[in-house]
């Protein structure tokens, strides 16, 4: 929700959610289990029915069940993750998708989702998900002929910069519009 405050004034008429995840951790809430390999398509794919009740729930809730394309997914780390599977599954072809942080399993991209434009932004410096993983999403994506935007942003660890946050909302502003 803090880059809900901060693009409220330049998206007036969005509406912000910022759903928990279903699986309760140490630290709050997850998508799938961090335990082992991370990069396990089928840890992913286990996600999927809780991200789709979740997320079905609340874009039901507020009001968007027939119009994916005014959501958009903006996501870090888990949240990336599991954002960028239900668009390249073809799941959930919403109007745009943030990434930051993320990374794609090695999976079979669904062209379903295609229309949807999507930024990826990695921090150079990030040991969590090496920025490697945005590379790969990228071409991934790319090579199924999704339109990407890529930023790799230098001195940037696991998180989303100032700089990143900007990027993402000029990305949105213009894939929303």
């Amino acid at each position: 929700m803090p880059l809900a405050s901060a693009w409220r004034s330049r998206l007036p008429a969005a509406r912000f959610t910022a759903p928990d995840a279903p699986m309760h951790h140490r630290y709050g809430h997850q998508w799938f289990s961090t335990e082992g390999n991370v990069l396990d398509p089928a840890r992913i794919v286990a996600a999927r029915d809780g991200f789709d009740a979740v997320i079905g729930d609340l874009v039901w809730r507020e009001g968007f069940d027939h119009a994916y394309e005014r959501v958009a997914f903006v996501g870090v780390s888990h949240g990336a993750i599991v954002a960028l599977d239900a668009v390249a599954s073809g799941r959930w072809p919403v109007g745009a998708l943030v990434s930051f942080a993320g990374l794609l399993p090695p999976q079979t991209v669904s062209p379903a989702g295609k229309d949807t434009p999507i930024l990826l932004v990695h921090g150079q410096s990030d040991t969590t998900i090496p920025p490697m993983a945005s590379n790969l999403a990228a071409a991934q994506l790319g090579a199924a002929g999704f339109k990407i935007q890529h930023e790799v942003e230098a001195g940037i660890g696991h998180t989303i910069s100032s700089s990143g946050a900007d990027k993402a909302l000029k990305f949105l502003m213009e894939a929303l519009a």
